[in-house]
């Protein structure tokens, strides 16, 4: 669905819209376009974290584009305001580039494939996958293509993603995330991609903030009578979760056409879950019905992101039919998140900083930017946690 590039700042909560990847700028706090940041520079690199709960995570994996939406023309896209050009080069393997040819600078997103070689639309320079230029059409001797090249980020293929590793030139140390259900047929699944305002920190806050959904979503998911229920929250090295204890049945259409089951005042089973750098889970269990919602987000800039939210399920309804009911309530709720996201953006860039109060009902927000930040700075990950509150929900 990723098909044309969007960032929600509406007025109105929009209808749902596809996005696709495409070329960002950097975009300065006042507005203003400013210069592209230098991908070889150390990762550790944020724009004013003292006023912004912005962190850059290079050294890891993103999703840059989904598998069936890179064809044979090249992408573009930015990750931290890095840009990048994925594509498919030698036999059809994916590969990604700085976005910029050594030649004159000209973004090769602009290029062609050819000859199983990204192709510079200015002097048709050709590179391979390693980002060596390997043809430069108006030069009679061969040779030399090593003195041109551009950096190339690792790139792996796998469950219908391209994901990318953010720092050029580097041999991961690790894998990218893998789904959970998305290669067990006994699961419905279908994916849903959007891009918000909003920086990292902000959209995977709102994903896993549980009080809002009583009045942003209220009618689709929650708003009922509120019941007190316990929140145990435990974290370790690269994880938080928070397990909800003695929540029933949430109320709304959204938990009604999910056929989750009538509980007969029986708890379910409900986890959010942070991971690092950029992955939130929701998931919901009663009895042998099963829901699972995972987003892997994407940072393009300090004030933008895009995620990919897959969706499986185990429910007492035939898959096809739910996805049909359930599908357009689930991009409701996205497009109500993506509005307030945007508002949430416009308003601390008005003020030209975040001024945060919170409460201890605020569970996850605030560590997950602990650990964020602690990334950032290179530190140590915070230590192990377990903890319980009481909320209303």
């Amino acid at each position: 669905m990723l098909t044309h590039a969007l960032v929600f700042h509406w007025d109105n909560p929009p209808l749902a819209r596809k996005t696709s990847v495409k070329p960002f700028h950097r975009l300065r706090h006042d507005g203003t376009l400013g210069e592209m940041p230098d991908p070889s520079q150390p990762a550790h690199i944020a724009a004013d974290s003292t006023r912004y709960r912005v962190a850059h995570l290079r050294e890891q994996w993103y999703v840059a584009c989904r598998s069936k939406d890179l064809g044979k023309k090249p992408l573009g896209l930015t990750i931290y305001d890095t840009p990048i050009v994925v594509f498919r080069g030698t036999d059809g393997r994916a590969a990604a580039l700085l976005d910029r040819c050594a030649h004159r600078n000209i973004p090769l997103s602009l290029g062609r494939i050819e000859n199983q070689r990204l192709t510079c639309r200015y002097h048709g320079w050709a590179y391979d996958n390693d980002g060596t230029c390997v043809g430069v059409p108006a030069l009679c001797e061969s040779g030399g293509g090593e003195t041109r090249r551009v950096p190339a980020f690792a790139t792996i293929e796998s469950q219908g993603f391209v994901w990318v590793f953010a720092s050029p030139d580097v041999e991961p140390t690790s894998e990218p995330f893998t789904f959970p259900h998305l290669d067990d047929d006994s699961f419905g699944k279908f994916t849903l991609d959007y891009e918000v305002e909003a920086s990292l920190h902000a959209t995977l806050e709102n994903m896993l903030d549980v009080p809002h959904t009583a009045f942003l979503h209220r009618g689709l998911f929650r708003g009922g009578t509120p019941n007190e229920i316990t929140a145990v929250i435990r974290r370790d090295a690269d994880r938080i979760e928070a397990q909800y204890v003695g929540e029933p049945l949430p109320s709304g259409l959204a938990a009604r056409i999910l056929g989750i089951g009538d509980s007969g005042g029986e708890a379910i089973e409900h986890y959010d879950r942070f991971i690092m750098p950029s992955i939130s889970q929701v998931e919901y269990q009663l009895g042998n019905s099963h829901l699972l919602a995972t987003s892997v987000l994407t940072p393009l800039s300090d004030f933008a992101t895009r995620f990919s939210t897959v969706i499986t399920y185990r429910l007492p309804i035939p898959h096809l039919l739910l996805r049909a009911v359930f599908e357009p309530v689930a991009r409701r709720i996205l497009n109500q998140d993506a509005w307030i996201l945007g508002r949430q953006t416009q308003a601390v860039r008005r003020f030209e900083r975040e001024e945060y109060v919170s409460t201890k009902v605020d569970i996850l927000g605030p560590e997950i930017w602990r650990m964020l930040e602690a990334a950032h700075r290179g530190d140590s990950a915070p230590g192990p946690l377990e903890r319980s509150i009481q909320l209303l929900v």
